[in-house]
């Protein structure tokens, strides 16, 4: 088999691991949402989490798309294909984190939510940084293409999740996430210029 085969053949691989992951993080939060219809009366809509739910979908759906420059790379190894599974893994944890197992410790959605936010916006700062070094693996051209605005924006939305660990003021995190939304459906607008 010649190298370029066995690069396919690990990319094909790859993409298959990381659509199991990512298949799982969605059917997390689809189900957790179906739940909202499901039982209107039994847990009240919380428009943070809700909010955060959104954003995390979109992000999924634009993560997994843009996994395809992942087929520039040209020499692939476990440390590079572990760092790949491990960002896929860290959307994961924070679907679950976003619909638990069980909640009868909690009064809702809202009493859930700001008693995991440390572990939530946690996981969420690493996902800002983490891909950055993912864009970077997918060549220092391509890193470029995005433009300033990619890394002032990496860098703004971690420093927000750091500071909403602490934060329990409630507006704040509407803001953040009402902001982060908006701003997550403009960027993947510009960037993939569905309009055009």
């Amino acid at each position: 088999m010649d190298a370029a085969a066995a690069h396919a053949d690990l990319f094909v691989h790859l993409r298959i691991v990381i659509g199991v992951v990512m298949g799982l993080s969605i059917t997390r939060l689809l189900t957790g949402v179906a739940r909202f219809v499901q039982h209107p009366a039994r847990q009240r809509l919380y428009l943070v989490h809700f909010g955060w739910v959104l954003f995390l979908l979109l992000s999924i759906v634009h993560f997994w798309w843009f996994e395809f420059g992942l087929s520039r790379i040209e020499q692939w190894t476990f440390e590079l294909y572990f760092f790949v599974i491990c960002y896929a893994i860290l959307f994961f944890f924070i679907a679950t984190l976003l619909f638990p197992d069980a909640m009868e410790e909690f009064s809702g959605y809202a009493d859930y939510f700001h008693a995991r936010q440390r572990w939530f916006y946690g996981f969420l700062s690493c996902i800002f940084l983490v891909d950055l070094v993912d864009t970077a693996l997918k060549g220092m051209e391509h890193f470029q293409s995005l433009g300033i605005e990619y890394p002032i924006r990496q860098i703004i939305f971690f420093i927000l999740s750091l500071i909403a660990i602490a934060v329990r003021n409630r507006r704040y995190h509407f803001t953040f996430v009402a902001v982060g939304l908006i701003y997550q459906a403009s960027w993947i607008l510009r960037q993939f210029e569905i309009w055009s």
